[in-house]
């Protein structure tokens, strides 16, 4: 297993820069932001496919450094009621697709996208509860209609250009958001489609991440390392379900938090012991969304606090002492 970084935490520098800054901290894996939500500062797949100049000097430039890129983030919602949105989410999915054929990456990153209630719709309608029953009819839409439709054809382009992996981060907000939903997604369309697995969306709606990992074995293709801190205090008086604003700290239910700042290092020892105990062994990705540190203090705690835990060397082949 190894440690890297989704480097779009430093968007505002060149790709160039932000390496030599990874680097520097001793991390040569990273995941870069390919369109969507997380952008395209370091890498625009529509340029660099257009380009090959500008596709080689972007190769060069990780291999100057001695980078992997073990993922492209394209994280995204395809299934947006606003059709000029899911455009040009479907277009930064698909070209982040052929880019990771070309660079010989094996995992883009999304999500599964939700839709509206309707045809009509102006904006995205997430269900959380099955009554009154007309929520669960709008389900029943979005699912046969739009989700399942949506993934079968976008995953049969996955894999017609060699990216076996559509690693969806389980959000909420968005039709897969736990391990139940990303197990009957991934049911009807095939095994192109799995996890995402970052516990800190998972935490806060009560979900241990280690039995979400044992309940995912087989289906885990990227893992976010990213924390979440519930505040019990006023979790007491207002439960989890949240919508202050993130910088508001202090009275929201919960904050995301640089690793070691939610949970503990049993907790994470526990969860790294788990992943290889249910056959991942490829990265632990920082993503720094952190609001009560800066970006270069989070990372270099979540570097420190990681770097012990993580189990880096093969798994033994036999039992020493048997």
């Amino acid at each position: 297993m190894k440690l890297s970084v989704l480097a779009n935490l430093y968007g505002k520098k060149s790709l160039d820069e932000t390496l030599q800054i990874l680097t520097g901290l001793g991390v040569h894996t990273v995941e870069l932001g390919a369109g969507g939500y997380p952008g395209k500062a370091h890498c625009n797949p529509a340029e660099l496919l257009a380009d090959e100049a500008k596709y080689q000097e972007f190769m060069n430039t990780l291999k100057k450094y001695d980078v992997t890129v073990c993922a492209l983030s394209a994280h995204g919602n395809a299934l947006h009621p606003n059709k000029a949105l899911a455009r040009q989410y479907d277009e930064d999915f698909r070209n982040a697709v052929l880019l990771a054929e070309k660079m010989g990456v094996d995992t883009v990153i999304t999500f599964s996208g939700c839709p509206g209630d309707s045809e009509g719709s102006k904006y995205p309608n997430w269900v959380t509860c099955p009554w009154p029953e007309d929520f669960l009819e709008i389900l029943n839409w979005q699912w046969n209609e739009k989700l399942i439709p949506y993934w079968k054809e976008a995953g049969a382009f996955a894999e017609a250009h060699h990216v076996p992996h559509i690693a969806f981060e389980m959000h909420p907000g968005f039709c897969v958001y736990n391990v139940e939903s990303l197990l009957k997604l991934r049911a009807a369309v095939g095994p192109v489609i799995g996890a995402n697995f970052d516990p800190s969306h998972l935490i806060w709606q009560g979900v241990d991440p280690v039995a979400a990992i044992r309940a995912l074995a087989g289906a885990i293709y990227h893992v976010h390392a990213k924390d979440t801190k519930v505040d019990h205090y006023n979790t007491a008086v207002n439960g989890v379900l949240d919508t202050k604003h993130y910088s508001d700290e202090l009275h929201r239910s919960w904050v995301f938090r640089t690793v070691g700042y939610g949970n503990g290092e049993t907790y994470w020892r526990d969860l790294v012991s788990n992943l290889r105990l249910c056959g991942y062994d490829r990265v632990l990705s920082i993503e720094h969304e952190d609001s009560v540190m800066t970006i270069d203090e989070g990372l270099k705690k979540a570097i420190n606090f990681l770097t012990p835990i993580i189990i880096t060397e093969e798994k033994p082949t036999t039992m020493s002492w048997a």
